[in-house]
């Protein structure tokens, strides 16, 4: 499959600061990819060096085959709809006027923008003035406008900040409705639990590095971060659980059961030892390695400590 945007052994230096250090990824064609990592781990530069905002110092950047900063750059610019992190707005413009403005600059007319307003929840407020606006309608509107002439690769910086859990969920319900519409979407965001189950691929940024890019089952496969299970116990049975169960597992006593932490290749065993134990047990819970935990694991496993911020 053809990639609709990829970096390629790109580098980026400012002077002796390194930004981002021998990055190779790729975006795919209608899929949502999360560019995760703590604040300052280079995803905002992997986003200029898409629009073409700045060039690499070693390495190649494509969108749609073309060098988004050469001489073919203005034409692979206009597939793209760019929402930035701190959205900002003239406060005494409607959303209609704002749209209006946007589309021009885009070259692009200006008989959809009521479709788009009303496409992110903004149809009943597009003739109020910007500043009359909450956090969450502002990002929309924002969104509104990174949509207009129906970009095939949309990035979002930072999406979700500051917004209330509700706004959270509406942001994600139209990123998915625009995978379904066939776009491809890159959402850069430090809220690692927040993408876990919204997005089709993770790349995970640390200090300039890529440190593993794939699917959530592939980033667990290499990774040793552990599967927890939580088991509701009859009365008084967890310490004739936890030694009935196989050795070397960490067992903690918890109100009215038994926690277990294991190495993911022992689930099975541990499930068939449970599935012994009859009527001590009353029900189980099975954790998977979530994000978080897979991003630990892959900073620890480079000698660094660290969590995202």
């Amino acid at each position: 499959m053809t990639p609709i945007a990829q970096w390629v052994e790109v580098g980026k230096r400012y002077g002796p600061l390194v930004a981002v250090e021998d990055v190779s990824l790729a975006l795919r064609p209608g899929e949502v990819t999360a560019l995760v990592g703590h604040n300052g781990a280079g995803k905002t530069t992997l986003i200029k060096l898409l629009l073409g905002l700045i060039r690499p110092s070693v390495g190649r950047v494509e969108v749609q085959g073309q060098n988004p900063a050469g001489r073919g750059g203005a034409q692979a610019r206009r597939t793209l709809g760019f929402l930035p992190e701190n959205v900002a707005f003239h406060g005494a413009m409607t959303a209609v006027e704002l749209m209006a403005f946007y589309a021009r600059l885009k070259g692009c007319a200006p008989a959809g923008n009521a479709d788009l307003l009303a496409r992110v929840g903004l149809a009943a407020a597009a003739r109020r003035r910007v500043a009359t606006y909450s956090k969450g309608m502002r990002q929309r509107l924002g969104i509104a406008q990174a949509l207009i002439g129906e970009p095939r690769l949309l990035l979002f910086d930072e999406p979700t900040s500051g917004l209330d859990p509700a706004s959270r969920v509406e942001v994600f319900d139209t990123i998915d409705s625009l995978r379904a519409g066939g776009a491809t979407v890159l959402v850069s965001t430090h809220a690692l639990a927040e993408v876990e189950q919204r997005v089709d691929r993770v790349a995970i940024m640390h200090r300039g590095h890529l440190l593993a890019a794939g699917t959530l089952a592939e980033l667990r496969h290499g990774v040793r971060a552990e599967v927890r299970m939580q088991l509701r116990l009859r009365p008084q049975a967890a310490a004739d659980v936890a030694a009935r169960l196989p050795q070397g597992l960490r067992c903690t006593a918890r109100a009215g059961g038994l926690a277990i932490e294991l190495p993911r290749t022992r689930k099975m065993e541990v499930l068939h030892a449970i599935a012994g134990l009859g009527a001590e047990v009353e029900d189980v819970e099975i954790a998977t390695p979530g994000l978080e935990a897979l991003y630990r694991d892959l900073v620890e496993a480079r000698g660094e400590a660290g969590v995202a911020a």
